[in-house]
């Protein structure tokens, strides 16, 4: 079960793309890797966050569907640890490029939002899908966010991606516990002309629960979830409406990132590093 092409076509699972410290950040290698990662995403949405796994996955504890195949999985190890390589395994991210979701019928995303319109409208682009994001609670810091954006930068230069996307989560099943937040994103933060996408419309749940002149942009900021608070440094724009997701318990909206749209001093920060790991 090769990811993503061979590992995104000669992309090495061997490779390192971002590294802090004892900390790594590179491709899954193996299946023995992937279930690994399968094992961490089961623990962090399952068991920490509540989600209802379907019998398969509570049966063998791992949280797996049919797009794992097809993905890349980006590791966060902890090189200090002990045991074998997917025992040191801390962190996540799937990772799937444009040419799989078409091979495969379309991204993830597609199940909750219109992607594949926004994708149509930009034919010359290439789009990479970001999702199943999960670190260990000991390692929910400042550095390991780094190390995972050290390696997509590093992923997306090797593969010529020019557009990031990709769901992000608010915890629970209720958009108005986020009002806040989520009529900030609406109101300030939406994708706007060619970028614009909506929420599939039998799942569309609107954002805008606040006026614009009653939201204060640091209360709300602050009730971000820190995935999207990363997103928005980056510059990130957001679908038109969230999404339940109730498998999941979240509440769900799409991150559209243009690569060259990527705030300069993050692209300054970030690529500084991940140069180094993009050769």
């Amino acid at each position: 079960m090769p990811p993503a092409s061979q590992l995104a076509g000669n992309l090495s699972g061997e490779a390192v793309l971002g590294r802090i410290g004892p900390l790594l950040v590179r491709l899954a290698r193996s299946k023995q890797e992937i279930a690994a990662a399968q094992s961490i995403r089961y623990k962090v949405f399952y068991q920490e966050m509540g989600a209802r796994p379907p019998a398969a996955g509570a049966l063998e504890e791992r949280d797996a569907d049919r797009f794992d195949a097809i993905c890349d999985h980006l590791l966060v190890i902890d090189s200090s640890l002990p045991g074998a390589e997917q025992d040191r395994i801390v962190g996540t991210y799937r990772l799937l490029p444009q040419e799989e979701a078409a091979a495969a019928g379309g991204f993830y995303s597609e199940d909750e939002f219109e992607l594949k319109a926004l994708v149509a409208r930009h034919p010359g682009r290439r789009f990479l899908e970001l999702g199943r994001s999960c670190v260990l609670p000991p390692y929910r810091s400042k550095r390991t966010i780094e190390l995972l954006w050290q390696g997509i930068w590093a992923y997306c230069r090797r593969k010529k991606i020019d557009v990031m996307t990709g769901c992000a989560s608010f915890p629970g099943t209720v958009p108005a516990m986020h009002a806040e937040a989520l009529s900030f994103l609406h109101h300030f933060c939406a994708a706007e002309g060619s970028w614009q996408v909506r929420a599939n419309p039998a799942r569309y749940m609107p954002m805008d629960l606040m006026p614009e002149e009653a939201i204060v942009a640091r209360q709300a900021l602050f009730a971000m979830p820190p995935l999207i608070k990363g997103y928005l440094r980056l510059g990130a724009k957001f679908a038109d409406g969230c999404v339940i997701d109730r498998e999941f318990g979240t509440t769900d909206v799409l991150v559209v990132l243009p690569v060259e749209q990527i705030s300069d001093r993050y692209i300054s920060y970030y690529g500084a590093e991940a140069e180094r790991f993009a050769g």
